[in-house]
């Protein structure tokens, strides 16, 4: 069961990028040590006339919540959110007119977030900051005169109750403990320049879900059941005495015994621990979030009541756009995981996981899932937040590292991943049309293309020597495909072929954001013609499937039909399954329906035996797994030190379902016209696409009948609906055609 959240009051306002005067406030941070606790500072203040507005800005060094008189301002969780903190850090401006007495008290409360977390150790310029905070409260009267209270050495603080909190590792609050004497602050001398508004879309708690069961396992374990994996917390109440402790564990999946199991959670305890006062009471983290599924009550002074226990979703406020829905439940389902993985792992930033000690904006994941992620939600302001934290990371030489933030100060930049910076900006444009998203990363992107040229070994290639004896090697080549060497994380497919191939992919995107923008690309027209060359010639002979499929994809190929033809047999004789990883699975489908091989790719996508995405659902997914054999037909799992169960790229598949099963593609930019070339099979009875558009919404149904298929379509501009290989140009409105196959 899924309930509504009640929104408070104070809501953040992400467009009101005049109050820079906050950078005339000060930083302050405590005179005593914050250690893995959070922190409140605190003012008060008299309102001896009628305000007619006051405003709130503030931002912190770790993450905050903020109160007036009591009452939570705004409803933005884990604000302000997570950016590259070295040299962007967000401020969120909150309206609090209808809010404010005669006797006021501000209280902003900061634990440690993404900032000085055990995840960003490495970087000592960002975690070795302190417990800070900034902030401005502008008031103006009814009788025109105004007054701004800033952070300065009148604010004092005090520790809290909560004693611990980390993003890997969890929440704990000692509710017992008496209100802690206010001590003063100091000003601390921290960079204000890198203070900018709002730019993402705010973090949000979004559906609650109640638990679906409680489990005794085989092993006496008390096990609530949520019945679906998330991102956020558990919210719980509890009737207990002073000293009570109520310990919560989180985990994905239980073992095959049917067992409490957390172990790839590796290194993050992920763990409530809530020490309570007397009498009935509620508790929810705030300065944490938590992937899974299941809660195991390690301790409660209680019976365990199911209903006493809620699952809160959180992540970024975005509309969803996108919907699919067919007459195959598990496809349903699958569509359904892809969506719940999406919604976990864009908490601020595009993670790889929501649970275990990474969480980290990997690069490669968000570039393969960009184009999915845009048909499902409108992401247009939380890429292109992120996207200018990719700019801000990205180096001298113009490599892009391959997590954003990089927190773990990778040194590498591997293919498939520093090209994030030129296939997102690219896939903004196509689907929002706006210029502006290329204007700005333009000049990025042109430097991505500039360090890949000057990095290889070979002229019109990206190569670099063999150190394939190496775990760690420049490039992750295609992560995780099914056809790796024994012992290794990566398929078999050349590192050299991979790298070279998206040297032409993201040099053929700069030319066409250049010609978009009206400038002059012949020079990149130039380069890209070499590439492509020079690919052709030194990789004649394709050898796995990724090879075949990138080949394809990126028209790397003369010779398509033979390499299509290839690709297809080498599928037919593995048993119409597949063995691409990360780098070949997004474009695998396009791959063969592109060049006359639709039924293959259903064959693919319907597959229902290991290694399939339907495989996942058979065994109970809820969200998109990170390996294809997470879980073994045995019930044993794949391995402790990288298994995640929440990992969207695989669920980069959806966006064939949008654009080739049901057909919905933009004709220029942000669908200022519409293809519509629908491909129906027959093993699915009907299938609808449906996509709210920048300009309007657009269906795309179609359904097996004894007279052929029904096609239903509805388009807000002029489109071309395709099919079967015949056009016909239509405009605005809602068509019905069946065509005799």
């Amino acid at each position: 069961m899924v309930v509504c959240i009640k929104k408070p009051k104070g809501k953040v306002e992400t467009d009101m990028a005049g109050c820079e005067w906050i950078k005339e406030s000060n930083w302050i941070t405590p005179i005593f040590d914050a250690d893995d606790g959070a922190v409140e500072f605190v003012r008060s203040f008299t309102l001896d006339k009628k305000a007619a507005s006051a405003v709130l800005t503030v931002t912190a060094i770790g993450v905050y919540d903020a109160y007036i008189n009591g009452k939570r301002i705004g409803d933005f969780i884990l604000a302000p959110g997570c950016t590259a903190y070295n040299k962007r850090l967000q401020y969120q401006t909150y309206d609090i007119t209808n809010m404010l007495a005669g006797e006021n008290t501000l209280a902003i409360t900061v634990g440690k977030g993404w900032h000085r977390s055990r995840m960003s150790e490495n970087r000592g310029e960002i975690n070795k900051k302190p417990c800070a905070v900034i902030a401005g409260l502008k008031i103006a009267y009814a009788d025109g005169t105004s007054k701004v209270i800033r952070t300065d050495e009148s604010w004092q603080a005090r520790k809290t109750g909560i004693l611990f909190n980390d993003i890997w590792d969890g929440e704990t609050c000692d509710a017992t403990l008496e209100s802690f004497e206010l001590e003063p602050v100091r000003i601390e001398e921290l960079d204000r320049n890198i203070l900018i508004p709002q730019e993402g879309e705010p973090v949000r708690e979004q559906e609650v879900l109640y638990p679906a069961g409680l489990i005794i396992t085989p092993k006496g374990e008390k096990v609530l059941d949520f019945g679906q994996e998330l991102t956020g917390y558990v919210q719980f109440c509890v009737n207990a005495k002073k000293g009570d402790r109520v310990v919560l564990s989180c985990a994905e999946v239980l073992d095959r015994d049917g067992n409490f199991y957390n172990a790839n959670y590796r290194s993050a305890k992920s763990r409530i621990t809530y020490i309570c006062r007397d009498g009935e009471q509620a508790f929810k983290p705030r300065f944490t979030f938590y992937g899974f599924r299941y809660i195991l009550v390690d301790e409660y002074p209680a019976q365990v009541d199911p209903d006493k226990f809620r699952a809160v979703a959180v992540y970024s406020d975005m509309k969803r756009t996108g919907f699919i829905r067919t007459s195959d439940t598990k496809l349903n389902r699958l569509f359904s995981n892809t969506l719940w993985s999406q919604r976990d792992n864009f908490l601020d930033i595009p993670t790889d996981c929501p649970q275990r000690d990474e969480r980290m904006g990997w690069t490669g994941d968000a570039q393969v899932f960009a184009k999915t992620a845009c048909y499902n939600y409108d992401v247009k302001r939380f890429f292109g937040k992120w996207l200018a934290d990719v700019r801000a990371e990205q180096r001298e030489d113009g490599s892009v590292p391959d997590t954003v933030p990089n927190f773990w100060n990778i040194s590498r930049s591997s293919t498939a991943w520093g090209d994030v910076i030129n296939v997102i900006a690219w896939r903004l444009y196509r689907m929002y049309g706006d210029r502006g998203d290329l204007e700005a990363n333009f000049d990025a992107m042109k430097r991505w293309v500039d360090y890949m040229t000057k990095d290889s070994l070979d002229k019109y290639l990206w190569t670099c020597k063999d150190d394939s004896d190496k775990m760690w090697r420049k490039h992750y080549g295609d992560w995780l495909a099914l056809d790796a060497p024994s012992g290794s994380y990566r398929g078999s497919t050349e590192d050299n072929f991979i790298a070279s191939a998206f040297y032409a992919y993201s040099t053929a995107l700069l030319v066409k954001a250049g010609k978009a923008l009206g400038k002059d690309m012949s020079v990149y027209e130039e380069l890209y013609k070499n590439i492509a060359g020079t690919f052709k010639e030194r990789f004649k002979e394709l050898k796995t499937q990724t090879e075949h499929v990138l080949a394809l994809y990126f028209h790397l190929t003369d010779d398509k039909a033979g390499a299509a033809a290839s690709l297809d047999k080498m599928i037919k004789e593995n048993g119409n399954r597949l063995q691409t990883g990360f780098v070949g699975t997004p474009y695998l489908l396009y791959a063969l329906s592109e060049n006359g091989y639709v039924d293959t790719a259903y064959d693919l996508l319907l597959q229902e035996e290991y290694p399939s995405w339907l495989y996942e659902v058979n065994h109970g997914a809820t969200t998109i797994w990170e390996h294809w054999d997470g879980i073994k037909e045995d019930g044993s799992f794949w391995s402790v030190d990288m298994n995640s169960y929440n990992h969207y790229a695989y669920g980069s598949v959806m966006d064939w379902l949008y654009s080739v099963s049901g057909g919905i593609r933009p004709d220029g930019a942000g669908f200022d016209g519409v293809i519509i070339e629908p491909h129906p099979t027959k093993r699915i009875e009907w299938l609808e696409a449906e996509y709210d558009s920048a300009k309007g919404r657009i269906v795309s149904k179609w359904t097996n009948t004894d007279e052929g298929v029904r096609y239903e379509i509805q388009t807000p501009v002029t489109a071309k609906i395709i099919l079967n290989g015949r056009e016909r140009a239509v405009g605005a409105g809602r068509y019905e055609f069946t065509v005799k196959i």
